[in-house]
């Protein structure tokens, strides 16, 4: 499911966006949507990868069964998508560049795994080094 993420980081990047990629699927792993931060290729400041993962996945009654995936900790925007919503699991690709609000989910009862996963971690790293003026941008600083 990380992979799915991670090609999304990839072709934001590759389209001159923040290299951060989401997936949402069902727990059995049924791909309903995948995105990437599109901030800067859309001018609009509320396209977060979850967000339009979220989007892409279509309407649902709910949404307890599905696990987002993220190639970052989700910020605090990201982070109230998946409270609000009642999304039941997050997967996190990396929290060592930027750490969001996954605790206070998990401290609301919403499964956290956090990978630790170093394709992740460098890939956002060089972005922030070679492109700091854009990524305090989207972190709101």
């Amino acid at each position: 499911m990380l992979a799915t993420a991670y090609a999304e980081a990839v072709r934001g990047l590759d389209e001159g966006g923040v290299p951060i990629g989401a997936a949402l699927f069902t727990r059995s792993g049924e791909l309903l949507g995948a995105g990437h931060n599109r901030r800067v290729q859309e001018g609009d400041p509320s396209v977060h990868a979850e967000t339009d993962a979220f989007r892409r996945a279509g309407r649902r009654r709910h949404y307890g069964d599905t696990v987002m995936v993220t190639t970052l900790s989700p910020c605090w925007y990201c982070s109230g998508l998946v409270r609000q919503f009642g999304i039941g699991a997050v997967v996190i690709g990396e929290a060592a560049n930027f750490t969001g609000g996954h605790d206070w989910l998990a401290d609301l009862g919403v499964e956290i795994v956090l990978l630790g996963d170093a394709a992740c971690t460098d890939l956002l790293a060089r972005f922030i080094h070679d492109h700091a003026d854009v990524w305090n941008e989207d972190i709101g600083e």
